[in-house]
């Protein structure tokens, strides 16, 4: 069912809205979070490590791949929140053409440089076999990985949310039965944790393209949708590489933390791949939030409803506050004892790695919800560059951060990277929204 965002409380629409989003990016956690514990249980720490090395490269690659299909649809929902249907599926097929384009450029020039950037991250020898074949088949499978990003994206511009979440968890248990088949069966090691990831992302893609063309004939495009116009083109791509960008300089910042990490060993590697994992699961909820705020804040720019705007970004940052403290308590206090989850050796050592790392980020969750929240808020209103300015800060942050501490190699000094960047990011975000409020709309 859409909504139409534009109407209604503003608190209300956004917690029915984020809700399916964040259950659906648990699920979507659930892709590595099984690749994490059932590699780590039937192939070990090393190929623990891998995995946990090659989820900061997924980030850079699909992270780039999911802000900009973000990105282009925000001008589907503009559309949507002003009425205009035919603009609204101009603007689908578009999008369409434009990430195809993208994809098959992605994919070739990723798995072309994989071997290097690999060996640019310092990844451990003991750990380096089982990474490049896991990144490999990620790299190969890009297409999939679009197609439900896209698909997903298109629904939630017209204020569907639900419905991407159910393809997404019946895919989440195929990726579960996969892992278990290629790994603990075919004994294909972290390579056949990548392959059930990449079928089972290509699944739910194919489930929301046969769910529009069944159920919503309003996304159904006729010949003329697909003549590009020149003018539409430059207005997605001007909203949408930004948006890609921005995931994508906040990915470089954590490819330099992981590079730093690996000069720490193989089991600090683990740990910290174990704990970012449950870390993860946490802040899908601002994760959730912040897509949720794209589609807001789009809907409403579009229907001209300024005042609402300031209403939703209200509503949203007291929610991500309250869930801020909430979620940070339990994994300070219990998140360390998930760590049974994901290794079967040097447990004790291991645990005192994730609990380290919990403790330093759960303290600091406050700033990551003003990062997504003010960052995909001001981006679904339709300013693409200036969120970027945010992502250059992140990276500095976090990148200096891991720096001077592999120069001491502290590895607390690595946990405390990230949450650099968040206030950094986060501060900068507000100004810049009180900025746009006063000065540009």
């Amino acid at each position: 069912m859409v909504q139409d965002m534009t109407v209604g409380s503003p608190t209300k629409r956004i917690l029915n809205f984020t809700a399916p989003i964040f259950i659906g990016n648990i699920f979507q956690q659930f892709y590595s979070m099984a690749d994490t514990i059932i590699v780590g249980k039937f192939v070990g720490n090393a190929a623990l490590a891998a995995v946990g090395a090659c989820g900061t490269l997924m980030f850079l690659i699909l992270g780039f791949l999911q802000g900009m299909t973000a990105g282009f649809t925000v001008v589907t929902a503009q559309h949507y929140g002003a009425g205009n249907q035919k603009a609204m599926r101009r603007s689908v097929a578009s999008a369409a053409v434009l990430s195809a384009v993208v994809s098959v450029v992605l994919t070739a020039v990723s798995m072309a440089m994989m071997e290097q950037i690999l060996h640019w991250m310092n990844t451990p020898e003991d750990m380096y076999g089982q990474a490049y074949g896991y990144i490999m088949v990620i790299c190969a499978g890009i297409v999939a990985q679009v197609l439900y990003n896209l698909l997903a994206s298109i629904l939630r511009a017209i204020g569907d949310s639900k419905r991407p979440l159910y393809f997404l968890i019946l895919a989440a248990f195929l990726n579960v039965v996969l892992d278990l088949l290629f790994i603990a069966g075919f004994h294909m090691g972290a390579e056949g944790a990548a392959y059930a990831t990449v079928i089972s992302q290509g699944v739910s893609g194919g489930l929301c393209l046969f769910y529009i063309y069944k159920k919503v004939p309003a996304l159904h495009l006729h010949r003329e949708d697909w003549r590009l116009d020149g003018d539409l083109v430059k207005w997605q791509v001007a909203i949408g590489f930004p948006m890609a960008f921005q995931y994508s300089i906040t990915a470089i910042g954590t490819i330099v933390l992981q590079a730093c990490l690996n000069t720490l060993g193989s089991v600090a590697a683990a740990g910290f791949a174990a704990a970012s994992k449950i870390e993860q699961v946490v802040s899908q909820a601002y994760v959730a939030l912040g897509t949720t705020m794209a589609t807001y804040c789009a809907q409403n720019t579009g229907a001209g409803e300024k005042e609402r705007l300031r209403k939703g970004f209200r509503s949203a940052t007291w929610i991500g506050i309250i869930y801020a403290v909430l979620s940070g308590l339990l994994i300070i206090l219990a998140g360390k004892y998930l760590t049974v989850l994901f290794v079967s050796e040097n447990l004790n050592e291991i645990t005192g790695y994730v609990d380290t790392y919990l403790k330093c980020v759960g303290i600091s969750f406050i700033p990551l919800v003003f990062v997504n929240v003010y960052r995909n808020g001001i981006q679904g209103i339709g300013f693409g560059l200036l969120p970027m300015t945010a992502g250059v800060a992140e990276l500095i942050g976090r990148s200096v951060m891991a720096l001077i501490a592999a120069w001491f190699g502290s590895y607390v000094g690595m946990c405390f990277a990230a949450p650099l960047a968040w206030v950094l990011a986060g501060g900068l975000l507000f100004v810049m929204y009180l900025y746009i409020m006063k000065k540009r709309i």
